[in-house]
């Protein structure tokens, strides 16, 4: 495995973030892996030397981050891992739940602590921006978290860039903690981020995490054009349907994926993934995967170079499409 800092800042991490939303509960999402299930993966990403952990309060209304912690605790040293988590998606529908005021900030931080079964969070970051609180209210109460010891590092995740930039502008004009990450939505079929988050970030030294890097299991295969497939998750991901047209343009280059990977004796997650490892400032994108095996995959692809003409083969059917991700 490979290791980089995190942005500018000083914080290492591997080029591999393991996403967790896939473990937790299936009476949350039917295609999550239960804990059995989700040790044997979280193990298996140690061996390979993925240092890296990224789950959320929301995924399976805590039952990630439990599982999460206890298979953290049982496999590695704290201070070996970097462990992220998120905030803001409401847990019930009874009021100050979820958003980013800083009562709910402060509830969930203790909450999160709690299930993960540690007293402080590496990297804990926005989930998504907040219409319904002025962003100085989060970035104080952020601030004061990472005072307190509870928090090291703060990030950001999928929003427009001009909501970023008043992000960084205001923590820097009243000295508070500066968001060090951006978590996006980014990958072979959609790159709309490249348009001003990607360059605003590379600019400030903003680390780049992102997730769906496989477009939601569609490089594995995953989806035809009805939008649906074969797996679980392709049946019942309705968020994936939302996101994604599943269209003539991503079969194309889809097609594009497996002609390269079949020229380069590999798999076309692996040169998929490649390819959002090849793009300037990418830190390290999200993973998830129920299977061991193809973690395996996805850890060998940090290694496959692409070239400038592979990357132009990959890129030239795509189109410009509706921003996506933010809600």
């Amino acid at each position: 495995m490979q290791y980089t800092n995190l942005g500018k800042s000083g914080l290492q991490v591997s080029r591999l973030c393991l996403g967790c939303m896939t473990f937790g509960s299936k009476k949350w999402r039917e295609w999550v892996i239960e804990e059995l299930d989700s040790r044997k993966v979280i193990k298996k990403a140690l061996e390979l030397g993925i240092n890296f952990f990224d789950t959320a309060n929301m995924y399976s209304l805590g039952v990630s981050e439990e599982i999460v912690g206890r298979a953290l605790k049982d496999f590695a040293k704290r201070d070996e891992i970097v462990l992220a988590t998120k905030v803001f998606f409401p847990m019930n529908d009874l009021p100050n739940q979820g958003g980013l005021s800083r009562k709910h900030i402060f509830s969930a931080i203790d909450a999160s602590l709690k299930r993960l079964g540690t007293d402080y969070i590496d990297l804990y970051q926005i989930h998504r921006w907040d219409d319904n609180t002025p962003i100085a209210e989060t970035l104080e109460a952020l601030h004061d978290l990472v005072r307190m010891g509870k928090v090291r590092y703060l990030g950001a995740s999928s929003m427009f860039a001009w909501q970023f930039v008043q992000s960084l502008y205001l923590a820097d004009l009243n000295g508070w903690t500066r968001f060090v990450s951006m978590q996006n939505h980014y990958n072979l079929i959609y790159r709309e981020e490249e348009r001003e988050m990607l360059p605003l970030c590379r600019a400030e030294g903003i680390g780049l995490i992102p997730w769906s890097p496989l477009a939601r299991g569609f490089f594995a295969g995953n989806r035809n054009k009805q939008g649906s497939g074969e797996t679980i998750r392709a049946k019942k991901d309705e968020y994936s349907r939302r996101m994604y047209f599943f269209d003539d343009q991503d079969f194309i280059i889809a097609e594009r994926v497996s002609e390269l990977a079949k020229r380069r004796s590999v798999k076309p997650i692996q040169i998929a993934l490649a390819w959002v490892l090849h793009q300037e400032g990418i830190t390290s994108p999200i993973i998830g995967t129920k299977n061991p095996l193809q973690l395996q995959e996805l850890a060998d692809a940090v290694a496959i170079p692409l070239s400038d003409e592979d990357r132009k083969f990959l890129e030239e059917p795509y189109k410009t499409r509706p921003v996506s991700g933010h809600e």
